[in-house]
């Protein structure tokens, strides 16, 4: 994506305001994460920034250009990985493309470097029932990248995984992103996961939802996350981040899944 500003972005349903005065710059191939506890509009920021829901005031400007609508250069991963049931690895991930007009035959030859990428080789004839949890989630990353969005949209897409599980993923798409940089807004409630992933991590308190501060994170890339977790910095950044969600609410039930994965 070219730049990306979020203006003066409020969201309200009725009496009710999940965030108001939001305001956001991301820049081109740069992977922010969103971190807050439940309830803080994390999730309804991501959908409105994808154009699949309306903000009640405020601006996404995306290369220039406001935007109300999904945009064909932005692709939103969710937490469920949406798979066909019907559809192999390779159709899967490929559907995108045949959304787009490819051919069957153009779609999986474009799907393939794709199914590589997130180490599926091998698996292409497979179907969704035949994966673990966290190989159907690689395919729904690997949809998402065939299209070649110039911006991935993250929510929470690890968060049904278990903790082994979703650590690997997080190796994957660190990975994954090196190799094929994207701008990426990644939505977690994982303060460990938003440190291992991102260049910057905006952190959201809640009643309403409000940014609350904008943390660069100082380790380079590559990374691997078994060697950023070892870092005292690692520990240093966590505590700050903690102590943002923790001021806010004191609540294990409100900061649930915030301190680790």
């Amino acid at each position: 994506m070219a730049t990306g500003d979020i203006k003066d972005l409020s969201k309200h349903f009725g009496t009710l305001s999940v965030f108001d005065n939001v305001d956001l710059h991301i820049d081109d191939n740069e992977f922010v994460s969103i971190l807050g506890p439940s309830g803080c509009g994390k999730t309804t920021l991501l959908r409105i920034v994808a154009g699949i829901e309306a903000a009640t005031g405020g601006s996404v400007i995306v290369a220039g250009e406001e935007t109300h609508r999904p945009r064909p250069d932005t692709t939103l991963v969710f937490q469920n990985f949406r798979l066909l049931p019907w559809r192999t690895v390779e159709d899967n991930v490929g559907y995108g493309l045949r959304l787009r007009g490819k051919s069957k035959a153009e779609a999986r030859r474009l799907a393939g470097p794709y199914i590589e990428m997130v180490g599926l080789r091998g698996r292409e004839q497979k179907y969704p029932y035949q994966l673990s949890g966290g190989m159907q989630q690689r395919v729904g990353l690997a949809r998402a990248l065939a299209i070649r969005p110039d911006t991935l949209l993250m929510d929470e897409p690890f968060g049904a995984l278990d903790a082994q599980t979703r650590e690997l993923m997080q190796d994957e798409l660190l990975k994954i992103w090196s190799a094929d940089r994207k701008t990426v807004m990644f939505v977690t409630h994982s303060i460990d996961e938003a440190i291992v992933l991102s260049d910057r991590v905006i952190v959201m308190q809640s009643n309403p939802g409000r940014i609350v501060a904008d943390i660069r994170v100082p380790f380079e890339r590559p990374r691997h996350s078994a060697e950023i977790r070892s870092d005292r910095r690692f520990a240093e950044l966590r505590g700050e981040m903690w102590a943002l969600l923790r001021n806010e609410t004191g609540s294990p039930a409100m900061l649930h899944g915030a301190t680790g994965d």
